[in-house]
């Protein structure tokens, strides 16, 4: 029939583009799969969904061993996902391995966010499908999902994971656990905790001294994020949050915004790392500049 043979030479043509032109191959690939999966619509609106199946028995033979039913059912699905108009600028930015990764979420918000970090971060398929594993867009904040689902820009403190998971590489006893030693774990593989936070984050230094009158206090750890151009005071607390902890960092920010940062820089911003939140003391801090995220330790 007229739809199988349309779908056999889309299927064809795409094989011979991809051995002419391989620079460009992947995609023609995917807007290639994206008309196959409209003309299956069709052929199913007209034979009935048990066509994919008889499509694939064909198509293996003369085709490909490749273009079985499930193959067929992902193109389909492919483009009954992304067939809106909203939604077609993203069917076509990304090679078919990424999209076999994330056809299976079925959200097109959650799709859209790992669209976004596939592209700012050039991630492969199989980095995008460990953040998917490890259901990145699913610890991020209620407000920021909101922001996606509204299309309001985020920012790097936005995109902070909640929890933050960290890695417990030494398989240390969770309630034997000191600050020091969640403060060892995190600095012993700290391109990986950096990438956790999100985006633009750098490292700047652990114990981080600052001096009050004669007396010296430390910071865990004293970062930097080029996006929002400012200092980040992150300290840990193995306990739930308390209202004395926000006294602490609002101390240690306020000594980074007097001493260190300079007149080209955004006002310091705080990160509490707690095994238990307690948002409402961030909220009556009357301080932006502070947040709180719990962390998860794996092994």
């Amino acid at each position: 029939d007229k739809y199988y043979i349309n779908i056999k030479n889309m299927l064809l043509e795409d094989i011979t583009y991809s051995k002419i032109k391989d620079y460009s191959k992947e995609r023609h690939k995917v807007l290639t799969y994206y008309e196959v999966g409209k003309v299956l619509a069709e052929a199913g609106k007209h034979y009935g969904e048990d066509i994919v199946g008889k499509y694939a028995e064909k198509l293996k033979v003369e085709v490909g061993k490749k273009y079985s039913k499930r193959y067929l059912r992902y193109i389909k699905s492919f483009y009954e996902f992304f067939k809106h108009e909203k939604r077609k600028p993203l069917a076509s930015i990304l090679s078919w391995s990424h999209y076999i990764e994330l056809l299976p979420l079925n959200d097109i918000n959650k799709i859209s966010y790992y669209i976004n970090r596939t592209l700012n971060n050039n991630l492969s398929k199989y980095k995008l499908r460990e953040i998917i594993k490890n259901k990145e867009y699913e610890r991020l904040p209620k407000s920021t999902k909101n922001k996606i689902t509204n299309n309001i820009k985020t920012t790097s403190i936005d995109l902070i994971k909640d929890p933050i998971i960290i890695k417990n590489s030494q398989n240390i006893d969770i309630n034997n656990i000191t600050e020091k030693d969640i403060q060892n774990l995190i600095l012993e593989d700290i391109p990986s905790f950096l990438e956790e936070l999100g985006e633009g984050f750098t490292f700047i230094k652990n114990e981080y001294p600052i001096k009050i009158n004669d007396v010296y206090n430390y910071t865990d750890i004293l970062l930097f994020n080029y996006n929002l151009n400012c200092f980040i005071v992150l300290e840990i607390k193995i306990n739930k949050l308390q209202k004395q902890d926000i006294g602490q960092i609002e101390i240690y920010k306020n000594y980074i915004d007097n001493n260190i940062k300079d007149i080209t820089h955004n006002k310091t911003i705080g990160i509490l790392l707690v095994k238990e939140n307690n948002k409402m003391y961030v909220y009556y801090s009357l301080n932006n500049n502070i947040i709180s995220r719990e962390y998860k330790l794996i092994n």
